[in-house]
């Protein structure tokens, strides 16, 4: 049984109406970023140590038998949450539409909907925490107070484009943050699902349809990256959460983390867009480029 968690009062006039992002936005510029990989791992993970989310992912996720393609349609459904134009609006509605029917029952007797608004909620949150996280450990620059809080109104704007009600959106980035910790400290469990995952991400099974000859190639191949997947995962993700979990993280780890955020914060940065960003997320970034040389030679027309 989990503990309550403070109840958010917000009214919904005080939220905005759902509208696709558009360039100048932090969501445009960071989303997409190859960086962004490096703590989806953990978002995922505390996701699968909420209960609902749990039960649900236990029986509907296909996260044993097929991650990696689990993985790349979950990569582009988010990029698609930011870079597709309305289009972002019509994946919201066919995810909702696909949660629907994601219902069912735990050992316990309980029943868990997927499309309940706390869990639905809680995916974007894991969200949040990602990328606050991924600024953390990963850039040159982290997020400044005022960041953070610009930041979360871009945030609020993405879960009411998820149609997230407002007694599960707190009001500023600060409350957001005491919020989220209670949720961690007074709401997770370690669930069987969340230690499946870990053990998933730490041995990445080969991809459908490669011949059983080539699987200890892909495994000798994947091994340190699953270790590498691993390792972020487990020091991107809140104490508390890794107590529960039975998580060791040393100092030592803590400060390999720091020393390879740092190297990454400086690299990734000096990468060409096309290696830099994610395929929608270039391609999206390139196509406005191509829009804006196009107004500046109309605007300039001769008359």
């Amino acid at each position: 049984m989990t503990a309550s968690v403070a109840r958010i009062d917000r009214p919904a006039s005080d939220l905005p109406p759902r509208q696709p992002f558009e360039p100048g936005s932090r969501m445009w510029d960071e989303t997409g970023l190859i960086t962004f990989s490096l703590t989806a791992g953990s978002a995922f993970l505390l996701q699968t140590m909420e209960p609902t989310i749990a039960a649900v992912v236990d029986e509907h996720s296909t996260f044993r038998t097929d991650p990696m393609g689990r993985a790349t349609r979950s990569l582009a459904s988010v990029m698609m949450w930011v870079y597709g134009g309305e289009e972002a609006l019509a994946e919201a509605d066919r995810l909702r539409t696909m949660h629907a029917t994601l219902n069912t029952v735990d050992a316990q007797g309980v029943h868990h909907k997927a499309l309940s608004s706390g869990p639905w909620a809680w995916v974007l949150h894991t969200g949040t925490f990602a990328f606050t996280e991924g600024s953390r450990y990963f850039t040159r620059k982290p997020l400044t107070d005022a960041d953070k809080d610009a930041y979360y109104g871009e945030v609020v704007q993405l879960m009411r484009n998820f149609s997230v009600p407002p007694k599960e959106i707190p009001a500023t980035f600060a409350e957001w943050e005491t919020w989220f910790d209670e949720m961690v400290d007074h709401h997770l469990v370690a669930t069987n699902v969340a230690h499946d995952y870990l053990r998933v991400i730490r041995k990445i099974a080969p991809p459908a349809g490669l011949p059983r000859v080539l699987a200890p190639v892909w495994r000798l191949a994947t091994a340190p990256v699953g270790q590498l997947q691993y390792f972020f995962t487990v020091g991107t993700t809140p104490e508390s959460a890794r107590r529960k979990l039975g998580l060791t993280w040393s100092d030592a780890d803590e400060r390999k983390l720091r020393r390879l955020g740092r190297l990454i914060g400086r690299t990734v940065p000096l990468l060409p867009e096309r290696i830099r960003y994610f395929p929608i997320a270039y391609e999206a970034r390139r196509l406005e480029r191509d829009r804006a040389r196009l107004r500046k030679m109309i605007d300039l027309r001769p008359l």
